[in-house]
């Protein structure tokens, strides 16, 4: 086959606008795919940090927001309440939290919380994950005679006082999880932040 007359410049740009044209074709193609991987907006605000406001949260009230889906406790403890957490830990599974997963290290103390008064916990029973409701001593129901406030699971029966410490003889094997969190001011929590400040 003779090649005589073949312009061989002309072949070479050809080949190159080809390709090129191709790849941006390709381009074009792949980006929604790329971009359907992506995490929507939705997802990628439903893992960011919560800013909650207790300024109006009363003694033995509970406030409950949302946080990476789950639902995120804050109860402003009484002085009394307060006073009857070390008469409960023979009672208790874990009264010390010495199980590390369920805390921060900031966490791991008798009241199980950055300021005492205020206790901060994921509202997710560790049996089954039934969220627990919150029954103050002296309400109907109370799950106990001398109940003395805490989170009673309805699903089977799991007891956690006001630190969020499991009771022994219960279905749920640790106490509920305390979510990393930081004090934004006396009156502004930040949940999803650890309080040295790493998310």
């Amino acid at each position: 086959m003779s090649t005589e007359g073949v312009n061989t410049a002309r072949r070479r740009f050809l080949i190159a606008a080809t390709t090129a044209v191709g790849a941006v074709g390709a381009g074009f193609v792949a980006v929604p795919f790329v971009v359907s991987m992506q995490p929507s907006a939705k997802a990628q605000a439903a893992g960011a940090p919560v800013e909650v406001d207790i300024s109006k949260l009363e003694p033995g009230q509970k406030l409950t927001v949302e946080w990476r889906g789950k639902p995120v406790w804050v109860v402003h403890r009484t002085e009394q309440q307060l006073a009857d957490l070390p008469s409960l830990n023979n009672l208790l599974r874990d009264p010390n939290s010495e199980v590390a997963t369920q805390q921060p290290a900031y966490a791991q103390n008798p009241t199980r919380a950055l300021k005492d008064k205020y206790s901060v916990l994921i509202g997710i029973c560790t049996h089954l994950g039934c969220s627990p409701s919150y029954v103050l001593a002296g309400d109907p129901g109370q799950p106990t005679a001398d109940w003395k406030g805490g989170f009673f699971c309805p699903c089977h029966g799991s007891l956690f006082d006001l630190a969020g410490r499991v009771f022994q003889g219960v279905p749920a094997p640790t106490n509920l999880v305390v979510p990393p969190y930081t004090y934004l001011s006396d009156t502004r929590i930040l949940v999803g932040v650890d309080h040295q400040g790493a998310a």
